[in-house]
Formats: C-alpha cells, structure tokens, sequence
C-alpha cells in the first residue's frame, strides 16, 4: 500500500481553536474597554501618577460588573514595563510586552490568583503569608488575587491581617467580593475599597452592539436593548445571553430579533402588555383575562406579565414626571406611556403600583398561579373604576356620597331654669348646670338606669362606685332641684349607661357608613384601609 494512500504525503492539518464564549472573548484589557467605572479608572490613574498606590484594593460589586478583570488590570498596570522595556506603571498598558501579555493570559508567576471558595483554610493564607517574603521573580510587583474573598475563614482572615497592614514593599494584594457585608471590618479598613456599580442598560445596549458587529451577526436594536434589561447591569450574564440568543438565531434566522429573545427568555411581548394595560385601564375584565391567558399560552409566567405590568406603571409614572423611562423603549411604547401620563392622576399610578404590586406577591405563593394572576387584575379593574381616597373624601365631604345612617342620639339641651330631671341624661345636664361636673361625668359613666319615677332612681353600676356616691348625689340633687331623692343601687343590670349608649351608636353609624355602595367599594379596593375623621366628619354633617 503507498505513503499517499496512508495519507503520508498528506501536509498536517492545522489544529482547529476551540470556541471561546462571549464573556470570555471580551473580557475587557485596557481600561478604556471597561465599560461604566470611570469613576474608578479616573481614582486609580491620578494614584499611580502621583505614586499613591495602596498596598491593598477591594474591589465589590453584583455579579458581572468586572472585578476580576479589573484586578488583572491593575496587575498589568503596575508591571507594564512599556515596549521598549523601561516603561513605569500606567493607567494604559501597553499590551504588548511580556508582562502584559503574560497577565493577560493568566501564565505570569508573579500574579497569583486563588479563589477563596475552595481555599477557605489558614493553611491557604499561611503558603501567602510566606511566599510573600519573597521579591517577584520578573515583574515589578508580586500581586496576590483573591477572588470572593468574603468566604475566607474567620482564622484566615485573622492570619493574613499583620502581612496585610505592613506587607513588603514588592507585594499588593487584590481582593474581590460580591458581599462586602461579610469582610471583617479589620480587613477592611486596611484596604482601599472601591465599589464598582451596575452597567446602565445603555451602556450594556452599545457594548453589545460592537461584540456583534465583531462577531458579523446582524442584531437589532431591541433585542438587544432586552439583552441588557435581563442583564440587570452585569456585562458578563448580558454577553452569555446575547451568546445564547445568537446561536438560538442559527444561521437561517437572519441575525437576532427581539421576538425571539423574548421567546428565548419567556419575557412578555412588550406590545401584548401595553395592550393588556390598555384594557385594565378601560376596565374590560373579559378582554384582559382573554389578553392573560394569550400570553400564558404562548409560555410566558404569571408572574412575569405582572412584573412587566409593574414596569409599565413605573414607565409611566416617570413619564408624568418628565424624566427618561429606561434605555430600549420604542417610539411607540414612548407615545403610550406619554398617553396614560397626561390621562392618570400620580394617585391613580400610586394606586395601580399598589395593586399590581401585591398581585405579583401573591401569584409568588399562589397554589394556583394563573387563576390568582386573573383575581389580581379583575382586583385592579374593579379599583380604576372608583375614585381615588382623596376624591371619595371630598365627595362624603361635599354631600355628594350620600350615607343612610341612624342619627346619633342627641343629648336634652338645658332647661333654661331649673327643673325635676325626667331622665338620666337630663339629670346628668342637671349636675353640670350646678356645677357638678364630676358627678355628671359619673351619671353618665357609670349609672344604669332601672326605675326612674319622679325623684325616686333606682341604677345599678357599671363599675364599683366610691363609697360616698349615693351620699354626694343625693346632696346635690337635693340642692339643684329642692326635692329630696331616693336614690338606690340594685344588682340588676338594668339599661346601659350613656357612655355605652353613645359608644354603640358610633358603631352602628360607622357600620353604616362603611356599608354604604361607595365606601364599600373603596374599602374592597383597600383592604388595609381605614377610616378616620369620623368624628370631624360627624360634626361638619352636624
């Protein structure tokens, strides 16, 4: 058999690259690529101009935000030695020599990086500890990396705290966590903390434009505005979604649509829910549970139509304000909410993010998700068909809500000259109008009428009387009408005491009040609403 058909004289064919994801591929290498931390790259430029470097850095943040890759840039920034090899540390290095080139390919020993979730230890901390005592093999600097630092044992804290205060003069350490709550403050308070913040969705929205136009796929600008709003601020998850979105494209799908990212993430169709918004609004309970339950057929949760609901009305409440909504809206969702802004009042908004807001809770713990998503929006048609709190205030207040209640029992006016009491409650008015303003208050209190015949009044006593009652009531009696009373305490119960009396007639109002159509509907709306001013409201209908 020949050497040409062994495929010998064959020439070797090149070893095929393996793929590297998104999130890798662009991890930023110049901190002119990292994107929504200048103020972070504005401090650490001026400090490594002026020579102000410290010996330590923490650097926090949410998932994604780059705090690793901004530690392997504060590395390559402190051992750039430049292209000619006599360069000092900059805020832009170079790329090119060995040290950067080394770092960035994670192969320099003077750069160690370690993660402290699977080296929690002491022991871990004490190879540092002495490794540390040696100066850096090549580099400028010996630079320790410790990744989610915050799972560090306590006793490894506590061992790398002396090194960490005086460490020599060749070695920084770079820590980075995503729970800062959780380093000591001994720790801290020996590091130069930097707090690195969520990427805006605009930001994340540009970023994601360049990584495609660099892939050569075709991507339109609300897909990938989605991309970013599920990012929630973090380059790195953006990039795996828009990794994700792209092979979901496939190469017949003509680039990446925003309907199939929202198909690819189970988001609600934008244009489906301002429709359905619409509906609430105008209170079309069958057409809004029809509209629900066409996105729950289509695969999209509950609980994210109420969430984007959610959106909608923080949308158009900053709208109303005048300020931007978010990144990634379109001219048409812009007009929408510009529409429902000039057409609802900020109580009307506050009561829907209200409303919408505990249907999101519940369909969280519902049994049943759907059917408690349906009750919460046929909860918040019923409510956008009544008047806000305020409104139904001024409506109760200005007659215009009229209320069927019983009439409070009126207290006898005096007697424009002194004469025998027909009734408890004129006798009470007799003691105040002798001034016997503690006894009335006692009558009125305490007494329960049995017998009143004349000037003979038989009561029992809602509570134990002092022991001289009878004897200064029978005195004053005697003095206001000049008739001596016979005055008895029984053990019956007998009626019940004007206070008690007045008590229950407030209830009874009250009940009215709140059973009445309009404030029975708005305490439906409310259920931990109250009502208070009763008695104000009392004496203006008075």
């Amino acid at each position: 058999m020949s050497d040409s058909l062994l495929g010998l004289d064959e020439p070797p064919q090149p070893k095929q690259e393996a793929y590297r994801v998104l999130a890798r591929k662009y991890r930023p290498q110049t901190f002119s690529e990292l994107i929504g931390q200048d103020a972070m790259v504005t401090t650490l430029g001026n400090a490594i101009k002026r020579d102000r470097l410290a010996h330590a850095f923490l650097l926090t943040g949410v998932r994604g935000v780059g705090k690793t890759s901004t530690a392997r840039l504060i590395a390559k920034a402190l051992n750039c030695i430049g292209p000619d090899g006599h360069g000092r540390p900059t805020i832009d290095p170079c790329g090119v020599c060995e040290p950067c080139r080394a770092i960035a390919e994670g192969r320099h020993i003077d750069v160690i990086e370690m993660d402290a979730a699977s080296h929690t230890g002491i022991d871990d901390i004490r190879e540092i500890i002495e490794a540390s005592r040696y100066s850096a093999v090549s580099a400028r600097y010996k630079i320790y990396i410790i990744d989610e630092v915050h799972m560090l044992s306590k006793a490894a804290f506590n061992g790398l705290l002396k090194t960490l205060e005086e460490p020599p003069a060749h070695v920084k350490f770079l820590f980075a966590t995503t729970e800062v709550n959780k380093v000591p403050v001994t720790v801290l308070s020996r590091c130069q903390r930097f707090d690195l913040r969520r990427i805006p969705a605009e930001l994340l929205a540009g970023h994601f434009a360049h990584v495609a136009q660099a892939e050569g796929v075709e991507a339109e600008p609300d897909a990938l505005a989605l991309i970013a709003r599920a990012a929630e601020g973090s380059a790195r998850d953006g990039l795996s979604i828009l990794d994700q979105a792209i092979a979901h494209a496939g190469l017949e799908g003509g680039g990446v649509r925003a309907e199939a990212v929202r198909a690819m993430l189970g988001l609600s169709d934008r244009g489906a829910i301002r429709a359905l918004f619409g509906l609430l609004l105008a209170g079309d309970a069958l057409g809004a549970l029809a509209a629900l339950r066409g996105q729950y057929d289509l695969g999209v949760d509950p609980q994210a139509v109420l969430r984007t609901l959610l959106e909608t009305v923080h949308g158009v409440t900053l709208a109303k304000l005048g300020t931007d909504s978010g990144a990634g809206q379109s001219a048409e969702e812009l007009k929408a909410l510009q529409d429902w802004a000039a057409g609802l009042s900020f109580p009307a908004l506050h009561r829907l993010w209200q409303l919408v807001l505990r249907g999101h809770d519940e369909v969280a713990k519902a049994a049943l998700p759907i059917e408690a998503c349906e009750m919460a929006l046929l909860r918040v048609i019923h409510a956008s068909q009544l008047p806000d709190p305020g409104e139904l205030a001024r409506q109760i207040a200005s007659g215009s809500v009229t209320v069927t209640a019983s009439a409070p029992a009126a207290a006898p006016s005096a007697p424009a000259e002194p004469a025998m009491p027909s009734s408890i409650a004129e006798l009470a008015i007799c003691l105040e109008a002798s001034k016997r303003f503690q006894l009335a208050q006692q009558v009125r209190d305490y007494l329960r009428p049995v017998k009143f015949d004349g000037s003979e009044f038989e009561f029992g006593a809602a509570r134990e009387l002092p022991q001289d009652f009878l004897r200064e009531l029978g005195a004053a009696l005697r003095e206001a009408t000049g008739v001596n009373w016979r005055l008895k305490c029984v053990e019956d119960a007998g009626a019940p005491t004007m206070r008690e009396q007045a008590v229950a007639n407030e209830a009874a109002e009250r009940n009215a009040v709140l059973a009445s159509p309009v404030v029975a509907a708005a305490m439906h709306a409310f259920p931990d609403a109250e009502l208070i001013g009763w008695n104000n409201l009392r004496s203006n209908q008075a």
